[in-house]
């Protein structure tokens, strides 16, 4: 099977149903015939802009660009590892090939305390309107990260 068809199949799959694992995408693509490594299927969800979110104690994929109206904080700190600020721009660590897809959701869902979003593979730059957004940024997610 061709990898555009392979996408696009994760895609409905994901739509779907509220898969929160490689695992049972794996074993779903298995189910219509279809075998692909975890390598592969790591390479597939990270080309297709797959992240993971959190709501009512469940954590299941969703594709990036449907994340409108979500609680940015609560969103960020399921995936953060770690926070820091220098004055306006906070530094936000998360796992590898996660901060691209996290930025894309940011920049969806920008609100009045962040101005835009700069990523490598593992780090995220929030540009904060100001010292004091980016202070109270800071704040709310390191407590909500606590709460995990």
């Amino acid at each position: 099977m061709k990898k555009s068809k392979r996408h696009e199949l994760i895609k409905r799959m994901i739509k779907e149903e509220q898969l929160g694992t490689q695992k049972e995408i794996q074993d779903r693509l298995e189910a219509q015939g279809i075998v692909v490594t975890q390598t592969t299927l790591s390479r597939d969800l990270r080309e297709i802009g797959l992240t993971k979110m959190k709501k009512d104690s469940k954590v299941y994929y969703v594709l990036a660009d449907e994340t409108a109206k979500i609680d940015l904080v609560e969103f960020l700190s399921y995936h953060l590892q770690g926070v820091a600020r220098a004055e306006f721009t906070l530094v936000l660590h998360t796992r590898l090939g996660e901060a691209a897809v996290l930025a894309n959701v940011v920049d969806e869902n920008r609100d009045d305390y962040v101005l835009g979003t700069l990523a490598g593979a593992n780090t995220l730059l929030l540009i904060c309107r100001d010292v004091a957004a980016a202070k109270q940024m800071e704040e709310r997610l390191l407590e909500k990260m606590q709460e995990r």
